[in-house]
């Protein structure tokens, strides 16, 4: 009998996370989930027990508490993990100089930290056994800068290139890293950041994130580099990476910081009240 494949997925309650999760498990995987919220993660691992017959361990951890994180990364170090999926990440939105500074550094513990302490803690076990997959979650707005997410901007920018440099690093060892990099996509992550009102902009071509997560874990199982799933988040993929940042920031200030402020005066939800979501 084949020992059984574990999958470790960060910020499973909803969205990406959620979903990411249903595709590990459809194949086979038993499953440690983690995010914050212990109802939404006890939720999904009855059904996913149910349905297919998969293990999962419910583990939550806020990962922006230093201490939480490293007794979570000790404790999945010593796993026979196959695959890390480091989904968990939030934004924050409006003037870097008006929002809540420990939000602000709860986002870069989030985004930054906790990918870096859980790929530090499980790629080991993985180059040991010669065989592993890293998914990585980053986004094409790591591929600019982004006046009002400045903080979200540059932490996707460290998950982008983080991703695409392990990717590289670990050719011919049976691991390999893939950077999932979306776009718009439908979540709650939107209402996080205060600016919910942004989908109701059409012309983004929101993304499901069933459709993300599954392009995810096939660009994982492909042992791709990249994955940037949908039409919009491959043209701003490309603008990101080409466009001098001369011209780049001036159409951005033009076309969308208009579209954050309307979104953000409509949106019901206020960051202080949504500080416990996650990706």
């Amino acid at each position: 009998m084949s020992a059984p494949k574990w999958a470790v997925v960060t910020g499973a309650s909803s969205g990406i996370g959620e979903h990411l999760a249903r595709g590990l498990a459809a194949r086979g995987y038993g499953l440690w989930l983690t995010a914050r919220t212990t109802q939404a993660l006890e939720l999904l691992a009855k059904e996913l027990r149910d349905r297919h017959r998969v293990t999962v361990h419910v583990r939550t951890c806020d990962l922006a508490d230093p201490a939480a994180r490293d007794e979570l990364a000790r404790e999945l170090a010593d796993k026979p993990v196959s695959v890390l999926c480091a989904n968990a990440g939030f934004p924050t939105c409006g003037p870097f100089s008006e929002n809540d500074p420990a939000r602000e550094t709860a986002e870069v513990q989030v985004n930054v930290v906790s990918v870096h302490a859980l790929t530090q803690a499980l790629l080991p076990g993985m180059l040991a056994r010669r065989h592993g997959g890293i998914l990585i979650t980053g986004s094409t707005a790591g591929y600019q800068p982004v006046p009002t997410a400045a903080t979200y901007s540059a932490t996707k920018a460290f998950t982008n290139t983080f991703a695409e440099s392990l990717h590289d690093e670990l050719r011919g060892t049976g691991v390999h890293c893939t950077l999932l990099s979306p776009g718009p996509v439908r979540t709650n992550f939107y209402a996080v950041g205060g600016i919910s009102g942004l989908q109701k902009h059409r012309f983004l071509a929101w993304l499901t994130p069933q459709r993300v997560a599954e392009a995810g874990l096939r660009g994982l199982a492909q042992g791709r580099r990249v994955v940037v799933p949908g039409p919009v988040a491959k043209a701003q993929y490309l603008a990101g990476r080409h466009t001098p940042r001369a011209l780049l920031l001036p159409v951005l200030r033009v076309a969308f910081l208009p579209l954050f402020r309307k979104a953000r005066g409509a949106g019901t939800t206020s960051n202080s009240q949504t500080v416990n979501s996650r990706k």
